[in-house]
């Protein structure tokens, strides 16, 4: 589904990223940790086509989407989260997670300029629907009307992924979904991920945090300074030397 090649991303002479390959399989959680400093944001980032590519392919379903601008890969099906929690303050629940689907047609905004006032349009409506029932994945269908000012930090990540996940996309990348959580906060951000998979979008976790990732990936790939250093099924990632000595370091 997705394929990184040889991705390298350098600031200067520091290699946030250097030569990282690796597979991500439809409908697979799959996870990237790795210790604060080791590159998994700034490979979201070069995926999402925020940050333009020192070297490398990002290959999705067979076509490069390396240098692509971020609207165009997000369309082509790759949507992300942010681990700021960034919302817009002065919408609601329901219209931030609504803001997720903007890929309005010309006749989408004909019907829009054109129709009765206090009229809702059929767009809408199903935009509207659509918001609701991905509120109910998040288990936030009660705070439909509350302002996202008003949410607490685990509120505001769960409306996050919401809003990442209502346009249905192939790929969701989650950047740290559950960092700065309690631990039933973070089961619960662990149960909407495997809801995520269920719905068939392919969840991509990055996080530093392993027990959390490791309850929930079935795939991990292993980044350190940079480097992929170590991937495979989370009881072959956990049991490899690289990885413990990434984590606890050496005497």
């Amino acid at each position: 589904m997705l394929e990184i090649r040889e991705l390298s991303k350098h600031f200067g002479g520091l290699k946030a990223l250097d030569k990282v390959s690796f597979k991500i399989e439809d409908s697979r959680i799959h996870g990237i940790i790795g210790p604060n400093g080791s590159g998994k944001t700034t490979m979201f980032n070069c995926i999402t086509g925020l940050l333009p590519l020192t070297g490398g392919d990002i290959i999705l379903n067979g076509e490069t989407i390396s240098g692509l601008k971020p609207d165009v890969i997000s369309n082509r099906g790759i949507r992300r989260t942010f681990q700021a929690g960034k919302l817009v303050p002065s919408l609601t629940v329901l219209e931030n997670i609504m803001s997720g689907i903007y890929d309005f047609s010309a006749a989408d905004i004909a019907e829009t300029f054109f129709r009765l006032p206090f009229r809702t349009s059929p767009k809408e409506k199903e935009i509207k629907d659509r918001a609701m029932d991905i509120l109910k994945l998040v288990d936030m269908e009660n705070s439909v009307n509350r302002w996202a000012s008003d949410l607490v930090w685990a509120e505001r990540q769960f409306v996050q992924i919401a809003r990442a996940a209502v346009y249905k996309p192939e790929i969701l990348l989650l950047d740290e979904p559950a960092s700065g959580m309690g631990p039933i906060e973070t089961e619960q951000v662990g149960e909407i991920i495997r809801r995520i998979r269920d719905m068939r979008i392919t969840p991509v976790v990055v996080s530093h945090d392993m027990k959390m990732l490791m309850d929930i990936a079935e795939y991990v790939t292993v980044l350190n300074f940079g480097a992929k250093i170590c991937e495979g099924t989370p009881s072959e990632v956990q049991s490899d030397p690289k990885v413990m000595e990434a984590y606890l370091g050496t005497e």
